[in-house]
């Protein structure tokens, strides 16, 4: 059973981070039928493909207690109360130089885009698997291509050494998403 504050969720200054509810499904398999979301994963998924990845990190929470939460914005405006996509914590299932890891990780909408609500997501996440997990490491990673996100990387304190980089054994070697970055972070000291 997850910690109860997860059941309540982790609140950002805007954003809420919390588990999944079903009215989530339906928008984040739009999401995920976007093409522009998904512009730096090998292709859009089917409504069937995206509700089975809410079943994975379902899953994912059951085993470890943290995962990749869905981000609700709280903020007064337009999107307050809406679910804009997910941000957190995950295990990658393929084998690299860095794994075992935990990675830091988000998808957002693209109407969520602009405001700042990956970095404040992600911060959350990374206090949440430094504080309550005691991780000693979180690595983030993505194509080469995929400058957005490397940005947001950069803007919540990860560090790339370019050593790092690697071909994502789960992607075909002519796929320009082939060649990924890695980004690693450190808890601040104690």
């Amino acid at each position: 059973m997850s910690p109860a504050s997860d059941l309540r969720g982790l609140p950002t200054e805007r954003l809420l981070l919390r588990r999944w509810r079903p009215a989530d499904r339906e928008p984040f398999a739009a999401m995920n039928a976007d093409p522009e979301v998904m512009e730096h994963f090998p292709g859009r998924m089917t409504r069937a493909e995206s509700d089975a990845f809410v079943d994975r990190i379902e899953a994912g929470f059951a085993e470890r207690g943290f995962g990749l939460w869905a981000v609700e914005v709280t903020e007064p405006g337009e999107q307050q109360g809406q679910f804009i996509g997910f941000a957190g914590l995950s295990v990658p299932s393929f084998d690299a130089h860095f794994t075992p890891a935990v990675e830091v990780g988000w998808r957002l909408a693209r109407p969520a885009w602009g405001h700042g609500y990956a970095s404040e997501a992600a911060r959350r996440a990374l206090a949440e698997g430094f504080g309550r997990y005691r991780l000693a490491e979180i690595v983030s990673f993505t194509s080469t291509t995929n400058v957005r996100s490397q940005a947001v990387m950069r803007r919540i304190g990860m560090t790339h050494d370019p050593a790092d980089d690697f071909d994502h054994p789960r992607l075909d070697p002519a796929s320009p998403l082939y060649r990924h970055v890695l980004w690693r972070i450190r808890p601040p000291a104690r």
